[in-house]
């Protein structure tokens, strides 16, 4: 396997880990300031935020669909099959930010 993969899927994983608990923890300060409850809107917003941490992290979805197409179309199976490691290392970022918020407000986030 090619070490820049590793690298890329690396590099993925800890934007969208960044943005989901940046977003989080900062929406929260929002809360707080209008007096709402932080914990509670923490995971409101994390909830809201998993979607838009994967795109972040892969680099929008233009260029994921044309590397698709590029694998799919012209036989490229490197670059499909590198995308597909790329998505599955955001949602995984993702999933390790949503145990960090699960281990830090000690609640169940579905």
């Amino acid at each position: 396997m090619e070490e820049r993969l590793i690298v890329s899927m690396i590099h993925v994983f800890f934007i969208a880990f960044g943005v989901m608990v940046g977003g989080a923890f900062i929406g929260s300060l929002g809360s707080l300031i209008t007096g709402e409850a932080p914990y509670t809107s923490m995971v409101r917003i994390a909830k809201g935020l998993r979607i838009w941490a994967i795109v972040a992290a892969i680099g929008g979805t233009f260029d994921t669909i044309a590397r698709f197409e590029k694998g799919i179309f012209d036989g490229s199976t490197f670059d499909l099959f590198k995308q597909i490691m790329v998505i599955v290392a955001a949602m995984g970022g993702v999933k390790a930010a949503m145990v960090f918020f699960q281990w830090i407000l000690q609640e169940d986030i579905t």
